[in-house]
């Protein structure tokens, strides 16, 4: 195998493929990436076992072939040549080694077999469907900051991709939920043509985070293929596809505020630096509530702790209920604020004991419920 190729499209494709190869894998060719040449085209690939992605780049084919080579340090070495080198890539099968070169710069790199390379398997999907990535993304986006940490809920670790059915009057929409059971992210879009009879499902946290940073910087028409065990996201130039996480997705719509009328308006920027400066005064374990004091014209933040001292601050708000008082984890109302795309925050609430649904200013395709803590 030999090819050359402009250093952007191998640092491009080394990209995508490097965060979902193994750093420490069982099998040792799952650290590599497969890169094939074929006639005009070379692809790079790369696997987890669970989450596989292809990434097909423009190059110059002197003699077709596969191998595979360590996704890490090729990325790297991409990442440090020079820009606009070209960069040739030449492999040795009788010393198996990978020769990387661009200029003076010279790297022979160890390779395993391009055919002990793991290949997922070919899958019959149930429903696919297109839109743009614009679309998506913020669905996507708006909702992982909640998914579970936790190992022993491994429903929850994930975002739920599924239908809303419509009714007469209402069409029916594309969602995603994540939740880790203290708060709950939601965003919905109008249902795409042929997704109607998508089944839910949850894709896996590492795939959401090779996803959003695939589709960061493009505005390219994506494909989803679905099916109860399989999901696939295509682009022009890549194809990943991903194992969904087996299990139930809990009833979310249960936890979902329905009474809440006092209504809460805050600054974002203001809001998110006033949380900001008052939790520096928590500790590394993060269990403080911070005290939300609320009232007409003004909120007023404090946090209160025996190793570090307090902090206190007050924001202008425009507030509609009874004066109240509650306690949230710090954290998770940074976070729901840095996900807000308006210039404003609005909480509804009903009680201090009760959770707070959050909305992104009068947007109502998305939606934030953040559970209260004792103080």
């Amino acid at each position: 195998m030999r090819f050359s190729i402009e250093r952007v499209d191998l640092l491009k494709s080394m990209t995508v493929t490097n965060g979902v190869a193994e750093r420490n894998p069982a099998i040792p060719v799952l650290a590599n990436v497969l890169i094939e040449a074929t006639d005009g085209k070379v692809s790079f690939r790369a696997s987890d076992a669970k989450l596989e992605v292809i990434f097909w780049a423009d190059a110059q084919i002197e003699q077709t072939g596969h191998t595979t080579v360590s996704a890490h340090l090729l990325h790297e070495i991409a990442r440090k040549m020079p820009q606009g080198a070209m960069i040739e890539l030449d492999t040795d099968a009788n010393v198996g080694r990978l020769t990387v070169s661009a200029g003076r710069a010279i790297f022979k790199l160890a390779t395993l077999p391009g055919d002990d390379f793991p290949l997922m398997q070919r899958h019959e999907f149930d429903c696919g469907f297109s839109l743009p990535v614009g679309s998506f993304r913020p669905l996507v986006g708006k909702t992982r900051f909640s998914m579970s940490q936790d190992d022993s809920r491994k429903y929850l670790n994930g975002v739920y991709l599924h239908i809303v059915p419509g009714d007469e009057s209402e069409s029916g929409m594309l969602r995603c939920v994540a939740t880790d059971g203290h708060r709950l992210a939601l965003a919905s879009m109008d249902v795409p043509d042929g997704a109607e009879t998508m089944p839910g499902i949850i894709v896996p946290q590492k795939t959401v985070g090779e996803l959003l940073k695939v589709l960061e910087d493009t505005e390219e028409q994506l494909h989803v293929s679905v099916s109860e065990k399989i999901v696939q996201f295509e682009l022009p130039s890549i194809t990943m596809t991903s194992n969904v996480v087996e299990g139930t997705f809990p009833q979310y719509e249960n936890v979902i505020p329905k009474n809440n009328e006092n209504r809460l308006e805050i600054d974002r920027s203001a809001f998110i630096e006033a949380v900001d400066r008052v939790t520096t005064v928590s500790t590394e374990r993060d269990t403080e509530a911070v005290t939300v004091a609320i009232e007409t014209d003004l909120v007023k933040l404090n946090l209160n702790t025996v190793d570090k001292g307090t902090a206190d601050e007050e924001v202008a708000a425009a507030y509609s209920g009874n004066p109240m008082k509650m306690g949230f984890n710090g954290s998770y109302l940074k976070d729901v604020s840095q996900h807000i795309d308006q210039s404003s925050v609005v909480f509804w609430l009903n009680s201090p004991e009760e959770p707070a649904l959050v909305r992104d200013g009068d947007d109502t395709s998305s939606l934030f419920v953040v559970m209260p803590m004792r103080i």
